[in-house]
Formats: C-alpha cells, structure tokens, sequence
C-alpha cells in the first residue's frame, strides 16, 4: 500500500490524474475539495483567495484521513492542490511515506481549463493567487509532470514509474 498526493494549483488535472490512477490500480481517490469547510467553499466561490489560517483545518483533517487508511491494502490518491511547502509538511505529520506527484503546467494553459469548467467552485480569478501560493518541488522531493499532454498518458507515465 502506498499513499500518493497528487498536486498542483487548481485546474492542472489533479482529481483527473489521481482519479484514473486509483482506477488502474485499484486503489482509492480522494479529493481534497470534499474536505473543505462549507466557509472555505463559500469564500472561493465568491472569488476570495484562502489564507493559511483557513487552510490548517483542511489539511488536519486531509492529514487524519491519510493516517486513518496508511494500514490498508489499497493504494490511495489524493487530489490536494500543496501549494506551499508547510501544507505538504502538514499532510505528512505521523506519515512517513506520502509521494507526492506534482502536476505542472503554466498559467496560460491552467487559465483556459479553469475557465473551460463548469459546476465547480473554484473560479478562474483565482488562478494568480494559486501561482503566487505556489512554492514547486524539487525533483528531490516530488516526481513532476508537465500537463501539456492527455491525461491517459499522463497516468500511463505515472503508473510506469510507481
């Protein structure tokens, strides 16, 4: 069993990605969004970019669902934008072998997708403030993958490499 975080600003494919990974191995997908507080949902959805203080309860409560399954057979995925270095600090707490998985793409791309979606909270003004949260992984501390392809090769290249 392996715990994977699948990361990126908002609109880099990360549920997408992490999704069909947990599909092809049989694992479980888990989406960051569903843990936000309803206030967390409200304050993006009126565009108002989040603050560390209204995310630590998010990630606490990421972090306890990530330790409540690290002892089940299945390979678990999920979907967390970690912007910075201190949330991906914060969802490991207790974990010792989180993988993190950076999806990476530039600002033009991400904006078009945002923009292309429907149905989600998440607001396409938003995408300055997820690129200036952003603080990227090294290659020491995550496997990065550019965006700039299908998502079924994206997870064709992930799967050969965990």
């Amino acid at each position: 069993m392996s715990l994977f975080v699948i990361m990126g600003v908002s609109g880099c494919g990360k549920s997408s990605v992490a999704a069909e990974l947990a599909k092809a191995t049989g694992g479980k997908f888990l989406d960051a969004d569903d843990f936000h507080p309803e206030a967390n949902k409200k304050k993006m959805t009126e565009g108002i970019p989040l603050q560390d203080e209204d995310r630590w309860e998010w990630l606490d409560a990421l972090n306890a669902e990530l330790r409540s399954r690290k002892d089940n057979a299945d390979h678990i995925f999920l979907a967390c934008s970690a912007l910075r270095q201190t949330y991906r600090d914060r969802l490991n707490v207790g974990l010792n072998s989180l993988t993190f998985i950076y999806l990476k793409g530039s600002k033009e791309l991400i904006r078009s997708r945002m923009e292309s979606r429907i149905d989600h909270f998440m607001p396409a003004t938003l995408i300055d403030s997820q690129f200036a949260s952003l603080a990227e992984p090294s290659d020491q501390e995550a496997i990065i993958l550019t965006i700039d392809r299908p998502v079924k090769e994206i997870v064709s290249e992930l799967l050969r490499s965990i």
